[in-house]
């Protein structure tokens, strides 16, 4: 799970002294909440908001949550209740919760938490005018403007959203899906842009309650993300990633066959655009059509991020998900046959119910096998909801973390050999800016680097008379390789 944050706590608190209510947004989770974070403060911004960066000089705060997993849930309660402390003890007078956490525990959040002057959920991301305050802004907007809650204590406590205080079930799923007329303030670089090309899932996985917090699966008009595209790098972006819970089934409500190739085609098209990359393949929906497409074009990123979530038929079949080994490693060969040098990239869930030795063996096999570029092993999380929760023959967290660890332990061995064999290679690098790391170090990725998931490339070396400008593209030799990241030199 990833966190983005469009708030730093580092300066002191600050009296608002603009008309303006001022804004400050904490974003968690996947980049498809992120999306959602940077569609509600363009909505906001746009009806006359200021967004600002430190909590301490927010009017109003937002809190945009993550529910997919219990710890993802912790987080979420633990940033609400951070955020509380903001407004209970400093200036902000406001105090909204977004997202995933809202479609399972919307009445919780509010009796439980009684900073929460507001929630808005996965499918009424417009409400947050409403939500902020902002009724001049929503005069004809069909959102009633919310009422505020009385300040309480906002002491941490384990637990204030069991799985026992929810019953499994979402009234209204959501169904709201932006567009490209939608206003949008991007929280990543300017050079790099993620777009949601579709919204919602109608795969039965059954370790996975996305479909009850997001909706069914539903795509954007290809129309309307070719005019996202294009606006966006007409303001600078050079990179776009599309991310969808499922970009390979894009289309095909719409009536389109091979809807993901055929957008892919028109992104190439587009001259200022430097890269196009998509997120989470499912693996019996990648097409050899989309395999020749991302082959036939530089622009398109040789790069394919498949969660296959394990390699055992039997574990499979109880995901509701099918495949095996066999089967996969025939697709991963038909991959690599298709694209030359493509980066693979997968997850794995470790330990689900009734997940036996010989099951965990077989997943153990497979990744040693396959050698993907990159792999995240993620230890099985009961979730209330899913059809899994209902299934016997747990295992113990202590068991499952081992065998999380064993697998990872495999990755890190293939992981630093196929690292070692780019030492000497050229590459093209699109340059991040100066590492956290070190002063003295560059960061930036390559192809085989989606945005803010793979391991780092460091840049020591490069031509003293060059201007390095972050957000351009260089070419690059690597020079070192670890177990995850790479040092390269800028040649």
């Amino acid at each position: 799970m990833q966190t983005e944050t469009a708030i730093v706590e580092d300066e002191k608190p600050k009296a608002s002294t603009s008309a303006r209510p001022k804004v400050g947004f904490v974003s968690l989770g996947c980049p498809k909440n992120l999306v959602d974070s940077e569609v509600m403060m363009g909505l906001l911004q746009n009806a006359g908001a200021e967004l600002v960066r430190d909590p301490n000089e927010a009017d109003v705060l937002v809190v945009n949550t993550c529910s997919f997993i219990e710890s993802a849930q912790q987080e979420s309660v633990n940033t609400i209740l951070e955020m509380a402390r903001h407004k209970s003890e400093g200036n902000a007078k406001t105090l909204v919760v977004a997202g995933c956490l809202v479609e399972r525990f919307r009445d919780e959040i509010r009796r439980n938490i009684p900073e929460v002057d507001a929630v808005v959920g996965t499918g009424e991301l417009q409400k947050i005018l409403s939500a902020s305050g902002m009724a001049s802004a929503v005069a004809s907007s069909p959102f009633t403007i919310l009422q505020s809650r009385a300040e309480g204590d906002a002491r941490a406590e384990q637990g204030r959203f069991s799985r026992e205080s929810w019953d499994g079930a979402i009234s209204d799923l959501p169904n709201y899906l932006y567009d490209e007329a939608t206003p949008r303030v991007l929280a990543t670089p300017g050079y790099s842009a993620y777009i949601k090309i579709a919204e919602g899932c109608d795969h039965p996985c059954s370790f996975c309650i996305i479909p009850q917090l997001r909706g069914k699966f539903r795509s954007r008009r290809f129309e309307s993300v070719i005019a996202e595209a294009e606006r966006l790098v007409t303001d600078g972006v050079r990179e776009i990633t599309l991310i969808g819970q499922d970009t390979t089934c894009y289309g095909e409500d719409l009536g389109l066959t091979e809807g993901l190739a055929l957008l892919l085609e028109k992104l190439a098209a587009i001259p200022d655009l430097r890269w196009v990359r998509f997120l989470y393949a499912y693996p019996n929906k990648i097409t050899r059509r989309l395999l020749e497409t991302i082959a036939a074009h530089e622009k398109i990123c040789s790069y394919i991020d498949v969660p296959l979530q394990h390699a055992s038929a039997g574990v499979l079949k109880r995901m509701k998900r099918g495949g095996s080994a066999d089967i996969f490693l025939k697709s991963i060969e038909k991959m690599r046959r298709t694209i030359p040098e493509v980066t693979l990239r997968t997850s794995f869930i470790v330990g689900f119910p009734g997940e036996t030795e010989a099951e965990f063996s077989e997943l153990c096999e497979f990744v040693k096998a396959a050698e993907f570029d990159w792999m995240g092993a993620f230890a099985y999380s009961d979730q209330d909801g899913a059809a899994a929760f209902q299934l016997g023959d747990k295992l113990s967290i202590r068991e499952i973390e081992s065998r999380r660890k064993h697998l990872m332990k495999m990755q890190q061995r293939i992981s630093r050999h196929r690292k070692k064999t780019m030492i000497g290679k050229e590459f093209d690098l699109l340059l991040q800016g100066t590492s956290e790391e070190s002063e003295m170090l560059l960061e930036g990725r390559t192809q085989m680097h989606a945005p803010e998931i793979d391991g780092k490339l460091f840049v020591n070396e490069f031509p003293e008379e060059t201007e390095l400008v972050p957000g351009n593209f260089y070419r690059c030799r690597i020079t070192e390789a670890h177990d995850y990241d790479l040092v390269a030199s800028i040649i």
